[in-house]
């Protein structure tokens, strides 16, 4: 048999080879699974390992079967160092695809959908950092082993030692700005002043933390815009954070009536209707007059919710129902402006 007849032919039993062991592993895999249950480690491997799965067992199959290949000896250390490389580069995809994969089983694990998922953020935002690292990491280690099989670049990083003290220090001032985020960034994954959606109000803008990355934190504002910051801001510049230790939250809400309003009338009427509202967690409550100025009293509701969105709405219907109750059954109660005769 010809020389590249016989060298195609192990390609194409390599082929052949690696899409029949990636299709019989997949078939038990999906036989094995159950397809009744709302997260499957199975999809998620198939997805994300998939792809990566096409290229490496042909590319494996195809390097044990090198030494059979009749090949001039001229060319074969390209071929070798090409195959090789390929292989390396299949690899770091499989082990970037079960990075995925154990982030998808552990956001499986810790669901946010619940109404107290204090640890849930606590282990996403960690997870999600030191995923994007990982997988940094994954591919400056790929880069390094693919120049370290040229001895050109081998002999390249020899010379490139001498300077390297100088060269630290320049790049050192050069990139002190990314450094900084960088060490911010740890130190947000593992100090957690922020997690993956708490909520939090930053240069005036209330919304949730919906990404946090090497570099920035995107925040999903109420009107679905979405504020981006660098990652030390978080650091350097203060803050409110509404969910730092749990979700719960209290909320108030103010009226001004006039100095004639019956308090207690009110009172009864505000207990009344937080107890008919599902969004009261029953935690706290309270109405009091909180301040007298020259022409109204402030009256301040105070009342609790199990999330902030909760506590919002409770807050607007609070003031839309007390305000009908009060325009309905005491009007003359609503801020006068008085005119005395001093004739």
């Amino acid at each position: 048999m010809p020389n590249i007849l016989w060298n195609l032919m192990l390609i194409g039993i390599s082929v052949i080879a690696g899409c029949l062991i990636k299709f019989l592993l997949s078939l038990i895999l999906r036989k094995t699974s159950k397809t009744n249950e709302s997260f499957s480690l199975v999809h998620s491997a198939l997805l994300h390992l998939g792809r990566a799965f096409n290229y490496f067992l042909p590319l494996l199959i195809l390097n044990m079967l090198m030494p059979l290949m009749r090949i001039h000896p001229k060319y074969e250390p390209s071929l070798t160092r090409l195959a090789e490389i390929a292989l390396t580069l299949s690899f770091a995809a499989l082990v970037i695809g079960i990075l995925k994969v154990l982030e998808d089983y552990v956001y499986h694990v810790y669901d946010l959908n619940k109404a107290n998922n204090l640890k849930e953020r606590k282990i996403r935002t960690q997870l999600q950092f030191v995923r994007k690292l990982a997988i940094a990491l994954v591919l400056i280690l790929t880069a390094c082993i693919i120049l370290l099989s040229f001895d050109s670049m081998r002999k390249l990083g020899a010379g490139l030692l001498t300077g390297v003290g100088v060269g630290g220090i320049i790049i050192g001032f050069a990139a002190q700005k990314s450094l900084g985020n960088l060490l911010a960034g740890f130190q947000i994954a593992f100090t957690q002043p922020i997690r993956i959606d708490d909520v939090l109000v930053v240069e005036g803008e209330w919304g949730r933390v919906e990404e946090i990355t090497l570099t920035y934190v995107v925040l999903n504002i109420w009107d679905q815009r979405k504020l981006i910051l660098p990652i030390n801001y978080f650091i350097e510049k203060p803050f409110q954070n509404w969910t730092r230790t749990g979700s719960e939250i209290l909320g108030t809400a103010f009226f001004y009536l006039d100095y004639t309003a019956p308090v207690d009338n009110i009172r009864a009427e505000f207990d009344r209707l937080l107890k008919a509202s599902p969004l009261w967690d029953k935690r706290a409550s309270a109405l009091q007059v909180t301040n007298i100025t020259e022409r109204t009293i402030e009256v301040r509701t105070l009342m609790s919710a199990a999330t902030s969105g909760q506590a919002f709405d409770l807050r607007c219907y609070m003031r839309e129902q007390l305000l009908k109750y009060i325009r309905e059954n005491h009007p003359e109660c609503l801020p006068q402006l008085r005119t005395a005769d001093t004739l």
